[in-house]
């Protein structure tokens, strides 16, 4: 992990959102320098669901070596903004960092998103990003080596990544576009940079979000504020980036990642917004061949029948003992909605099977939704994460075996199967 080394100390730190999950994690990494951090953030009494106040985290900070003020700031209040930089530049003399870490979540298509939900993702992401950096910026001028950090994706325009939840991606780009923009605005006077990391991050918000279980496959907050703390001590020459965490880290000189998980060695969720590479999409069979599936309890020109069979029908071929080697997981689907029922397959014995009904075995990993989710999952329309974590589906059992089934379903879908 990245070791502090004193270059934030006496520096002044404005967070969004710093109440709790990243936002606080960064705030305590900047310090333990002997930074101040201005908390802006909405919580002021204790969220029922959600732990941490901007009070209990200021108390953090300064149990940590920093000086801490505590502002109620909702980011789409321009007078909230306004009152906290002026309460932060009247109690520690300027600002020399911006942290526009506040954000908002609702992975739902555009006729599920109602406009007041619209209306919040632009209002926080987009500009409530906009406009603190802009209250901001005058007193980030007047220090010697500024920093504005978004917690935002690099712009990927790969559809995939706007087709499900156009309106949470229009929010979350609009932060990047900050960057984008900003960076050459005030290039040679401010460092403008985007962070995002490779995998889910544990926060309450997302246990919240996921369900149990999930925190399993995350990162903790730690590597994210490493990573902060490594751009916010750079030159003001460091600039335009779009930084993923642990490529930066691994640049910086980390090793080790397994430190980093919620349960290391457990395999990883990836974040929204990155590009799997090949090697992770896909999975290939020991003598290298590329699996392929087809029920042994059938034959090859036996077929489904209904919506949720011909899906079934798209995965020809046959389903081989390799593939179950590699595998070693039985699934069951219980589907809801207009074509209700439950499915199975079994990637675990024999040579494997698929099927309608309960399976032969008992199932490793239960997966509960809506037939039009299950469709589009098995299309390739909708990841299997990203239907989680959106809450569309719902998994119980072993959660690595899920995520070997979305590395397979991809690696049909790419192969047309």
């Amino acid at each position: 992990m990245l070791q502090n080394t004193g270059k934030l100390a006496g520096r002044t730190l404005f967070i969004t959102g710093a109440s709790r999950g990243i936002g606080k994690a960064i705030a305590l990494k900047a310090a333990r320098d002997g930074a101040n951090v201005v908390i802006a953030a909405k919580t002021a009494e204790a969220h029922p669901k959600l732990p941490g106040t901007i009070y209990t985290a200021a108390e953090e900070i300064e149990a940590a070596g920093g000086k801490a003020l505590a502002c109620i700031v909702d980011v789409r209040e321009e007078k909230q903004i306004s009152d906290a930089v002026e309460s932060a530049v009247q109690k520690f003399g300027g600002i020399d960092i911006l942290v526009n870490n506040a954000s908002a979540i609702r992975l739902t298509g555009t006729l599920e998103t109602p406009m007041k939900k619209v209306d919040l993702l632009l209002g926080i992401n987009l500009r409530g990003t906009y406009l603190t950096s802009k209250l901001c910026i005058p007193h980030l001028l007047k220090s010697k080596n500024p920093h504005i950090l978004n917690l935002s994706p690099p712009l990927n325009l790969n559809p995939i990544w706007f087709k499900n939840h156009t309106a949470h991606t229009m929010g979350k780009y609009g932060m990047s576009m900050c960057v984008l923009g900003m960076s050459e605005e005030f290039r040679g006077s401010i460092a403008v940079n985007a962070l995002w990391p490779r995998t889910a991050i544990q926060t309450a918000a997302l246990d919240m979000l996921g369900g149990a279980g999930i925190s399993n496959q995350c990162r903790k907050v730690d590597i994210v504020a490493d990573a902060a703390y490594a751009i916010l001590t750079k030159p003001v020459n460091f600039t335009g980036q779009f930084v993923i965490d642990d490529e930066l880290l691994a640049k910086e000189g980390v090793t080790d990642f397994e430190p980093y998980a919620v349960v290391p060695g457990n395999p990883l969720l990836p974040d929204l917004f990155l590009d799997a590479k090949s090697d992770q999409q896909e999975i290939i069979t020991d003598d290298g061949t590329t699996p392929a599936f087809e029920s042994k309890n059938s034959s090859a020109d036996a077929a489904f029948s209904g919506p949720i069979g011909e899906t079934f029908n798209t995965m020809k071929g046959s389903l081989n003992a390799e593939l179950v080697k590699t595998t070693q997981g039985v699934y069951q689907f219980d589907l809801s909605g207009e074509h209700p029922g439950v499915w199975y397959l079994d990637l675990k014995n024999g040579s494997g099977s698929m099927g309608s009904g309960e399976p032969p075995s008992k199932a490793d990993v239960l997966m509960n939704l809506d037939s039009d989710t299950f469709i589009k999952m098995f299309k390739g329309s909708l990841k299997p994460t990203m239907a989680f974590m959106s809450g569309k589906l719902k998994i119980k059992g072993d959660m690595a075996l899920a995520i070997k089934l979305e590395k397979l379903m991809a690696k049909m879908n790419k192969s047309k199967l």
